[in-house]
């Protein structure tokens, strides 16, 4: 593949998500590129299916089903928290980690993050970490998409800290900082997340050589 200029090649690009969590994050981090994020959401592109077992595989599916339907380059991630004490659990699982146990239990956060604090309960081995594998493809087809991996290491907690982020972060502790990533200012977040550490892998990538 031959490199290209961001600003013309991928000046708009579709994100292949509809988390407005993620669609904040991203947005922030790719609005310094010059490179405008579209939501699938807007464009009429309905949610890929993520049969995978690695993040990997369930970020290129995604990312191909929303360039194909939209003929847009398009960018894709699958990220989840893994437990040391639970096998690497959630982990792809991780936005449906409640209604995989309870099929009656809603999907969201609260119901994930109460299911996670009662497997570990009794549990000395707080180690997790957050994965975010991003996906770009330029289009459907692409037969050498650019992949980006990032992990953030932290610790489980029993009680949630701090009003942002989403997802587990009210109860995932940054030891080194000494607060959870929901006590974090997003700015600050955005500098040091998984998702941010993906991306700057992506972008080494898409640097013209």
């Amino acid at each position: 593949m031959t490199s290209t200029n961001t600003e013309t090649s991928l000046a708009r690009v579709v994100l292949a998500s509809n988390n407005p969590g993620k669609l904040r994050e991203f947005s922030a981090l790719f609005a310094p590129l010059g490179i405008e994020l579209i939501p699938q959401g807007e464009l009429g592109v309905p949610e890929a299916e993520e049969p995978h077992v690695t993040f990997v595989e369930n970020a290129l599916a995604k990312a191909r089903h929303a360039s194909r339907l939209t003929g847009l380059p398009a960018l894709a991630d699958d990220s989840g928290l893994c437990v040391a004490a639970l096998d690497g659990a959630p982990g792809v699982y991780s936005a449906r980690y409640a209604q995989l146990a309870n099929a009656a239990a809603e999907r969201s956060d609260a119901a994930n993050n109460a299911l996670l604090v009662d497997k570990l309960a009794g549990v000395d081995d707080r180690r997790a970490w957050y994965v975010a594998l991003l996906v770009l493809v330029r289009s459907h087809d692409d037969p050498q998409p650019l992949i980006g991996e990032g992990v953030l290491h932290g610790q489980i907690v029993d009680a949630p800290r701090g009003d942002h982020g989403f997802g587990y972060d009210p109860y995932f502790l940054l030891p080194d900082l000494g607060r959870t990533a929901a006590e974090l200012d997003p700015a600050e977040k955005n500098r040091i997340s998984h998702r941010a550490r993906a991306l700057a892998q992506l972008l080494d990538k898409l640097a013209p050589r």
